[in-house]
């Protein structure tokens, strides 16, 4: 634990200007591009997503910063439905801000909001975006879920990347250049890639690792290689399935920083290298089901004490479901066909929020645009750039999506 005199390097040298934030040059550009947007009536909010660590919040605070506004940040938590969304985001919207300052309301997880009528946490939203004298801007893991449908239209969509390990090592760098930190090439370099895209976590591990010697050495780094993503998952998976006893299984994904739909398709890979006989691979998939459908109950009606189900499912179920252990080394993969298959239906949600911008315009389907109109703008992006600029100015485009559909095939 940190002593209180050492304060977290994270807060020491959090980026002070938007120049200082590393390898999200495109998404900063967008976000500033954005600001231009509100004041001209434009973009009522923004949606930033991205992985955690990748600079989503601190982006916001430095823009705040050199524009002169103040940030009054919100948690989606806090409020759960559309009368606590008025009560509190509602007269924030309205206020004057203190000293007669702007501000942007910043309004953090969004995905925690429901898009039902009886709840009607992302209407409210929408509703007083279209309201708000100030810029909104919120973060999402995932904006292209249906029921972002209505504020996606009202919204930019603003990508910050995974960061590249090189762009946190530079970071590292310079921490350890300013604190004095003796490190071995190597080992800075292990840190960053282990981190996983979080610069957060990198700083938290350089200052854990050099607190006491001010040196990072290999040794050290190898200290918290449990904590490398693919290794802790491939460790869960050997607790699952080594095992007939759920008591040791059911705790297997007590420290995975991976989320259920992740951790279900790495079962889903590697289950049947493990599970040999037909009947204990039928049970296992059987509790997989199960998992899988208490989850998506989670995230359609917000019923988060069917967690301990879907945990339950997934490591205890599935270690029980065979009768013996299975001797022998297995080597177990990354998921490969099925996270395709879930990449490619992110990039048909992307089609999907595109087409409807453009069906709210013409009067005219979303799946109408996407089999008849989508086509044609396509070429005209690609072969008459003024004519694309003006389209792009009539459907409201982002330039990441404009960028998309000219790959799109």
């Amino acid at each position: 634990m940190l002593q209180e005199s050492n304060p977290p390097l994270t807060k020491k040298y959090q980026p002070k200007t938007v120049k200082e934030i590393l390898g999200q040059e495109k998404a900063l550009r967008e976000l500033q591009l954005y600001l231009k947007d509100f004041q001209k009536g434009r973009r009522k909010a923004a949606i930033l997503y991205g992985p955690p660590g990748s600079g989503k919040t601190i982006a916001v605070y430095t823009l705040a910063q050199e524009h002169n506004l103040e940030v009054l940040e919100l948690n989606a938590s806090d409020f759960r439905n559309a009368d606590q969304i008025e009560s509190v985001l509602g007269s924030a919207v309205k206020q004057r801000s203190l000293f007669s300052k702007g501000k942007i309301i910043l309004v953090d997880e969004i995905d925690g909001l429901s898009g039902k009528q009886d709840r009607g946490g992302i209407q409210a939203l929408t509703k007083l975006v279209s309201e708000s004298r100030f810029p909104i801007i919120c973060t999402a893991n995932n904006p292209f879920d249906q029921k972002f449908a209505s504020l996606r239209k009202k919204a930019a969509l603003i990508e910050f990347q995974h960061l590249h390990y090189l762009a946190i090592y530079q970071v590292l760098q310079h921490i350890c250049k300013k604190e004095h930190i003796q490190y071995e090439e190597d080992a800075l370099k292990t840190l960053a890639r282990m981190a996983g895209g979080d610069c957060r976590a990198a700083i938290n591990d350089l200052q854990i690792l050099t607190e006491r010697k001010k040196k990072l050495e290999k040794r050290d780094v190898e200290l918290l290689s449990q904590r490398e993503q693919q290794e802790t998952i491939i460790q869960a998976l050997v607790k699952i399935f080594k095992t007939t006893d759920p008591s040791i299984a059911i705790a297997s994904l007590n420290n995975v920083d991976e989320d259920y739909d992740r951790i279900m398709l790495w079962l889903d890979e590697n289950m049947p290298k493990e599970y040999k006989k037909t009947e204990d691979l039928a049970r296992a998939y059987d509790y997989l089901s199960k998992a899988d459908m208490f989850n998506r109950r989670i995230r359609r009606w917000q019923h988060w004490r069917f967690l301990v189900y879907v945990n339950a499912f997934l490591t205890a179920g599935i270690a029980v479901s065979k009768k013996e252990k299975y001797p022998g080394f297995t080597g177990y993969q990354p998921p490969g066909r099925i996270l395709k298959l879930w990449q490619a239906n992110m990039k048909y949600q992307k089609r999907k929020s595109i087409a409807e911008k453009i069906a709210a315009k013409t009067h005219t389907s979303t799946s109408r645009v996407i089999q008849d109109t989508l086509p044609y703008i396509k070429e005209i992006f690609k072969k008459d750039k003024e004519q694309g600029r003006k389209l792009q100015e009539e459907f409201d485009l982002e330039q990441e999506e404009v960028e998309w559909m000219q790959e799109w095939r």
